[in-house]
């Protein structure tokens, strides 16, 4: 089979597609077919061990996996002796932040692994929906979000930025966030109130107040957020900024009280994925795609999404 594999940490140029032997499933897992793989945020940490805290992850020298990719949708072509739950030509499709091997045609995987595809969905849409709204349900549960409560998402063209911005509707809150010039109407038609043109405009600087500020991007700061936030206001990131310094906020504005910052420490998948899946199933919430790729591309794919400028999800088709 083909796989994209890297035995050492480093730059997109570092990955080969390479014949590898097809996995056989165990007693207690299923051999998938991959139809579709994403190149995401968390891919791209992988790949460079970026940040540091990767490594004691991953491995500290090298990488323990060496095939790439973290989510998949496709097809099981069998079943292990002890799986009761999943039978032969059933679509699925998962995701785990330390990797999957899923850039390539065939995976291995744990039953506790593995979720149903809602019917609706073709393989491009559902292995688009899972990596940014997993990260943005913790973003969600972590807020508690009430009716009536305003909100300002910064970075809301990526893949968790896009699902964070369709999946608070349901809470009857107001929206307001930040995008690129390109994508104002597109972040407009996905829910929100007012949008900041971050090229012309740092929303920082206007007088707005707001119950929450989500950075889905993590390149603003609770310093430079701060004066935003109402009394009590929480301000969570997808990264730990500067010199790790959400870690500190977040142990330490709390014993202060007021402003408080939060670490988004992940949920696990089986309680994520049901409130994705029902969100799908509602078409509350559908994926944003900016470009696919073929496998044969995928230094290509991670190049892009490295630099930034993608928009949703970029989406790897591994079928021929």
């Amino acid at each position: 089979m083909k796989a994209a594999i890297r035995r050492k940490y480093g730059s997109p140029e570092t990955i080969l597609i390479k014949n590898m032997t097809q996995p056989l499933p165990a007693k207690n897992e299923v051999l998938v077919k991959v139809y579709t793989t994403t190149v995401n945020r968390t891919d791209c940490a992988n790949l460079t061990a970026k940040p540091i805290i990767m490594r004691f992850i991953l491995g500290f020298f090298k990488p323990r996996r060496i095939v790439l990719g973290t989510d998949f949708a496709g097809e099981i072509l069998s079943i292990g002796a002890n799986v009761k739950s999943f039978s032969a030509g059933m679509k699925v499709f998962g995701f785990k932040d330390t990797g999957t091997n899923s850039q390539a045609e065939y995976l291995t995987a744990g039953a506790d692994d593995l979720f149903v595809i809602p019917s609706d969905l073709n393989f491009k849409q559902a292995v688009a929906s899972i990596e940014g709204a997993h990260y943005a349900y913790t973003f969600i549960q972590k807020a508690k979000l009430k009716s009536g409560q305003k909100i300002f998402i910064n970075g809301a063209t990526g893949a968790i930025g896009s699902a964070l911005l369709q999946l608070v509707r349901q809470y009857d809150v107001e929206v307001d966030a930040s995008c690129n010039t390109k994508n104002l109407a597109l972040i407009k038609s996905l829910g929100a109130q007012k949008v900041y043109d971050y090229t012309k405009e740092d929303f920082t600087k206007d007088l707005q107040q707001y119950d929450f500020i989500f950075d889905a991007v993590g390149k603003s700061t609770f310093g430079k957020c701060r004066h935003l936030l109402k009394k009590g206001g929480l301000y969570i990131s997808s990264e730990l900024g500067p010199y790790a310094q959400n870690i500190f906020f977040a142990l330490f504005t709390p014993i202060f009280g007021g402003k408080k910052v939060i670490i988004p420490v992940p949920y696990l998948m089986k309680q994520s994925m049901p409130f994705i899946i029902e969100a799908l199933n509602k078409e509350i919430f559908r994926p944003v795609i900016d470009r696919e790729y073929p496998l044969d591309r995928i230094s290509e794919a991670y190049a892009y999404v490295i630099s930034g400028e993608k928009t949703g999800n970029v989406v790897i088709d591994i079928r021929p």
